[in-house]
């Protein structure tokens, strides 16, 4: 017996990625609780934000919020009940009445190096690069550490999805460009096409790899399912990232990149580094401590990285 309206709908961008990150919800959603098992009781419903109808660098059309402002409206209305977002996507700070109430299970956060193997053969690190090559990527995070370590390189923008610039880069359109290794993963497409990089060549974005669940605060039944879902060892983890990353203003427009980690014996670390985009100026740091104090500890990085940093760097 199908239900005759869904119990819950689900908003999500219409990319492959964002949907299959809805979908993965709905699995979720289904095995937690007996009455969404249906397959009509959830409902995706894709919305198209901005993000997605316009091209060229983000910092020059308005930055992270491109991605989320129609899905958060539509949480605010009523029309979805739950809102399904890459973390990395979200702005700092959330529109009044909203929050975010679970984070699913993190996938590998790490960068995934792809270069036209035809042209450069088997590159699997930064520092083989050849002189002067050509690197795709649109994400300062990116551009600025890659130009810190290796100025010679030439960075081009580079938008799309990931099977759009997985193809640019097959069109000869760059040498190289990096994925959230992440993505890739979660789009069942096989990681041996590239080479994953560890943090000390390239710090990930603030919460890559982890899916945030939104509601509005209002919608109580919204609540109660979505609350089953929370990982709270990745929800730790990502608000004390988010937790620097409010302490720096971080926006597009800033290089900003940053990574926690749960240790053994409740302890945590937690890296960051903010960086001048044209990678002549790089800073980067770390905190150990208490995974219980980790909102604090993320607060003290990004002031340390404030202060290291000096005044007007940010």
């Amino acid at each position: 017996m199908t239900s005759a309206s869904p119990l819950l709908k689900i908003g999500t961008r219409g990319s492959p990625l964002a949907l299959a990150q809805a979908h993965e919800t709905k699995r979720r959603l289904a095995a937690a609780h007996p009455e969404l098992s249906d397959d009509a009781a959830v409902e995706i419903v894709v919305i198209s934000t901005l993000g997605d109808r316009v091209s060229g660098p983000l910092t020059e059309i308005g930055g992270k919020g491109l991605f989320t402002k129609e899905l958060e409206e539509a949480l605010q209305s009523g029309a979805i009940d739950l809102a399904v977002h890459s973390m990395k996507d979200m702005p700092t700070w959330l529109p009044d009445g909203l929050k975010i109430t679970a984070m699913l299970p993190r996938e590998d956060p790490r960068d995934l190096l792809l270069v036209d193997r035809a042209r450069l053969g088997a590159v699997t690190r930064i520092a083989d690069l050849p002189q002067g090559a050509v690197v795709g990527s649109s994400a300062l995070r990116r551009q600025a550490q890659l130009l810190f370590y290796r100025p010679d390189l030439k960075v081009v923008g580079l938008r799309g999805n990931v099977g759009t610039r997985m193809r640019k880069l097959s069109e000869g359109q760059c040498d190289m460009t990096l994925l959230a290794l992440a993505g890739i993963n979660r789009l069942g497409i096989d990681a041996s096409v590239g080479t994953p990089l560890g943090h000390d060549e390239m710090l990930p974005a603030v919460a890559q790899g982890a899916i945030g669940l939104e509601i509005n605060r209002r919608n109580a039944a919204a609540e109660r399912f979505v609350q089953a879902l929370d990982h709270s060892d990745t929800h730790r983890c990502v608000a004390a990232e988010r937790a620097m990353l409010a302490v720096l203003d971080g926006s597009c427009r800033t290089p900003i990149a940053g990574h926690a980690k749960l240790r053994h014996g409740g302890m945590i670390t937690i890296e960051g580094l903010v960086a001048k985009p044209d990678g002549s100026e790089l800073h980067r740091q770390s905190i150990d401590g208490k995974a219980s104090d980790s909102l604090a500890l993320g607060v003290e990085l990004g002031q340390k990285l404030k202060q290291q940093a000096g005044d007007g760097f940010l």
